[in-house]
């Protein structure tokens, strides 16, 4: 492992931002025969360790999709079960992400969470707001296209009260309407069970961002395999359209 760390921390190259799609909880489990929910418990374990290894070797954002606006279609007691594990996570959590300076936020829609749950999360990112370490994101009750109609929405409403000129409106002002707005776009994407599929994640976002794809599941993915993608990162050419020239 400290093999690649070097060769990453030499490159130069290493990513601002890095979002995560982690899937592969459910099927994880269901290959020991196990429930649903305890795939998720054990996914748990792989955000300790990459939010562990991306502080050490100096990423200042890690968005992790974990909860989708679509996964309130899923069985009642799995989404109990997720917004329960939440909790546990947060303040299990929360001492090790003051050590580690680790800043805690959310995007979405987070005031349609359960009450309890709202509190918990809301005292974790009181608590870690004046961390200056990496900043650990949260998607929870999170659509891609539900943020850019929100976006769109609270435009209008200033366009109607006179705040905003629609001649104003441009690629740059709409990303600041976003739920993202004070982090910059994602340099590298990473998801895990071998998906070719964003999800509605961070469509917008996500416009020139790198993708890593891995068969790897969630509650599989180490550190090993965090780098190792990140390592495939800084060997890429990235052009944003541009020919490149000699």
């Amino acid at each position: 492992m400290r093999n690649i760390v070097e060769e990453i921390e030499a490159s130069g190259k290493l990513p601002r931002h890095v979002a995560i799609i982690m899937d592969g909880n459910g099927r994880w489990a269901n290959k020991r025969g196990l429930p649903r929910t305890k795939g998720h418990i054990a996914g748990v374990n792989s955000v300790r360790e990459i939010v562990e290894v991306a502080g050490e070797i100096g990423i200042e954002y890690i968005t992790l999709y974990t909860f989708s606006i679509e996964n309130w279609k899923r069985p009642k007691d799995e989404v109990a079960s997720l917004m329960e594990l939440l909790s546990k996570t947060t303040l299990g959590e929360l001492d090790d992400l003051m050590k580690n300076d680790v800043r805690l936020i959310t995007t979405g829609r987070i005031d349609e969470l359960p009450l309890v749950r709202r509190k918990v999360l809301k005292s974790a990112i009181k608590k870690t707001s004046k961390n200056t370490g990496l900043t650990l994101n949260l998607a929870l009750n999170y659509g891609g296209r539900t943020e850019i109609l929100d976006a769109v929405k609270a435009m209008i409403e200033d366009v109607k009260k006179g705040e905003l000129s629609p001649n104003k409106i441009d690629e740059k002002l709409l990303s600041s309407y976003l739920y993202t707005a004070d982090l910059p776009d994602p340099d590298l994407l990473i998801r895990t069970s071998g998906e070719m599929r964003l999800s509605n994640f961070l469509i917008w976002q996500t416009s020139y961002t790198e993708i890593y794809i891995t068969d790897t599941l969630w509650p599989d993915f180490g550190k090993i395999d965090f780098l190792m993608a990140v390592k495939d990162y800084i060997g890429r050419d990235r052009r944003f359209g541009r020919v490149k020239t000699k």
